[in-house]
């Protein structure tokens, strides 16, 4: 089967084309936001294939799997289609709602001709989903190997542009644990950080490549999840894969993905700051965490699991 879809979301797209379909990604001369091509820092496999924008109306497809509003205008404008009526459609919602936590209607609530799937089941419940039909699809990583040793002793996040999602990232909550246990943060726009963490610069690693990232983290004793109001950061997935014991706020999706066998979720950071001293001082009982949390991740997470999801919801809208 022949799958459109814009590169959006880098991890996630990774997971969903290791799938037996062939993926188209729409590409365009400067690589913009709208044609953003194949992936740079992730690996993605030979059945992924970049299709510039301006060929899409030559371009035939099966299905068209959607991620952001604009998705829905630019099937129109470049390919000539309207998606659930000229060509079967998913819309994957990647985010919790931002204007209202449970009182905001779904730009899809409307409509019941495009397939509307959400990565949690937090998603689902807070969102005004109307009558589209829904499904949830929890999150799957590939597994990148047992990767922990936590040599370091440092707490290490993934953030994304933490200054201008400060409070959505929990940036703050960082900054509180920052400033009685050593971390060390990546992610996009994580230099930006280096004014408020100037103890820690040597330690902020902007954009490190996927692989690379994962071998980085690993060193680390701990994974700190300081997000507020995210659906479930696909970085603390990687992190309980990669045998990391975690320290999570217990908001949104978190308490119910995360095992108390794995870590410590908590919405009172102090709890988050005695946990992670107490495994900087004892890398026994961080090993034994880090085994039990890549236990629930594979188990939970696994790509397999996420790949025959997808399978049945691509095989019931097509069908």
């Amino acid at each position: 089967m022949r799958i459109l879809a814009w590169h959006v979301h880098g991890s996630w797209m990774t997971s969903f084309v290791q799938g037996a379909h062939e993926y188209l990604v729409p590409v365009d001369a400067e690589r913009s936001a709208d044609g953003l091509g194949r992936a740079r820092t992730w690996d993605w496999p030979p059945s992924v294939r970049e299709v510039p924008l301006e060929r899409l109306r030559d371009e035939p497809f099966d299905l068209v799997l959607l991620q952001r509003p604009r998705d829905l205008e630019l099937l129109e404008r470049w390919a000539g289609l309207r998606a659930g009526v000229d060509v079967p459609a998913v819309y994957v919602e990647h985010n919790t709602p931002v204007e209202h936590p449970v009182a905001t209607r779904h730009l899809l609530a409307g409509r019941d001709d495009v397939a509307l799937v959400h990565v949690t089941r937090f998603n689902a419940l807070v969102w005004d989903n109307g009558r589209a039909p829904v499904t949830v699809v929890e999150h799957g990583v590939p597994d990148p190997g047992h990767l922990w040793t936590g040599e370091r002793e440092h707490v290490a996040a993934v953030v994304n542009e933490p200054v201008r999602r400060w409070r959505v990232a929990g940036t703050d909550v960082l900054l509180h644990v920052a400033a009685h246990v050593p971390v060390e943060v990546y992610g996009m726009g994580t230099a930006s950080l280096a004014e408020h963490l100037p103890a820690h610069a040597e330690h902020l690693h902007d954009d490190v490549p996927q692989a690379a990232m994962h071998q980085q983290l690993a060193g680390a004793r701990a994974y700190l999840h300081p997000y507020r109001w995210t659906s479930l950061g696909l970085s603390l997935v990687e992190a309980m894969t990669l045998g990391m014991p975690v320290l999570v706020l217990a908001t949104t999706a978190a308490p119910e993905s995360v095992p108390a066998a794995a870590g410590v979720v908590s919405s009172d950071p102090a709890d988050l700051v005695a946990a992670a001293r107490r495994w900087l001082a004892d890398p026994a009982e961080a090993k034994e965490r880090g085994l039990a949390a890549r236990e629930h991740a594979l188990r939970r997470f696994g790509l397999d699991r996420f790949l025959s999801d997808w399978q049945e919801v691509i095989e019931g809208v097509t069908r």
